[in-house]
């Protein structure tokens, strides 16, 4: 039988009629997630659930999304239906267009970013607030960790799919450090999405540190040097790579496969997509 939320909250009926719950996932369409953010904070803000930026966002829109003395369950999206507590508070005041002040309710601290639940919200984008009541009885505990969330997970080459800022933070080591390393030990064939256009470009990795390598060079130039890449960089400017870019890995080989193969199945996706008439391929 699945533990109820409330069987680890132990909230009493006035307690949950005066609590909100906060559904943090992304920072606007194609924005960076929320659970990023937090885990660019110090372990310390973690523990002490007080990372800014990352919870308590006071308005949507003109609409006040808390008043003082209300309670708010604040929880970042792991995956689709999964949601990491990092943060409990009372609501202090709400300040116009900002963050709300706020007192941590010291009571739930061991679980933050140890608490991991499911609750089917959807996924539309952005950061939602409701009665906690609404959402408690269906919100189940899935576990609690030994130890403070770290995002240290690498989900598989199958699964490589990564927009610009989070592609920065991994390379920048901020998050994810078993993501790059992982990276450097395949080499592979790619495709670079502006999501902005719709347009794609196809490319391979062959060096001696493989995807890694490759990745970090559009990092460095944006372009990486491909001509149709860098015509767009000059009109737009690295801040168009770096709102509307993602890098998805489309097939991935040994270090040691032969690289005359890994242009071949490069040339393949970049017949099978058309990216040199409709796309950033020039050849």
């Amino acid at each position: 039988m699945d533990l109820q939320l409330n069987q680890i909250l132990n909230l009493s009926s006035e307690e949950i009629d005066n609590s909100k719950i906060e559904f943090n996932m992304q920072a606007g369409s194609g924005g960076q997630p929320f659970l990023d953010r937090w885990l660019k904070h110090s372990d310390a803000e973690k523990i002490s659930g007080t990372c800014t930026d990352c919870s308590y966002w006071g308005w949507y829109g003109k609409q006040r999304n808390f008043y003082p003395g209300q309670w708010v369950f604040s929880f970042a999206r792991m995956t689709d239906d999964e949601w990491l507590l990092i943060s409990v508070a009372e609501i202090i005041c709400v300040p116009d267009d900002e963050w709300a002040k706020i007192n941590v309710l010291e009571r739930y601290a061991p679980l933050f970013g140890r608490l991991i639940i499911k609750c089917k919200k959807g996924n539309t984008f952005s950061r939602y607030v409701f009665n906690l009541s609404t959402y408690l009885e269906q919100a189940t505990v899935k576990e609690i960790l030994p130890c403070l969330y770290s995002g240290e997970t690498f989900e598989g080459y199958d699964r490589v799919h990564l927009p610009y800022h989070r592609l920065s933070d991994i390379f920048n080591g901020r998050i994810l450090p078993t993501y790059y390393e992982a990276l450097k030990k395949i080499t592979g064939v790619y495709c670079l999405t502006d999501t902005h256009t719709g347009k794609l470009y196809i490319g391979s990795a062959t060096g001696e540190e493989g995807v890694a390598q490759r990745w970090g060079n559009y990092l460095d130039s944006k372009h990486g040097g491909n001509k149709k890449l860098i015509a767009l960089y000059e009109q737009k400017g690295s801040e168009y790579f770096e709102k509307y870019f993602t890098y998805t890995l489309l097939e991935y080989f040994g270090l040691s496969y032969d690289p005359i193969k890994i242009l071949e199945r490069e040339q393949y996706w970049k017949m099978c997509l058309d990216t040199i008439r409709n796309g950033y391929n020039d050849n």
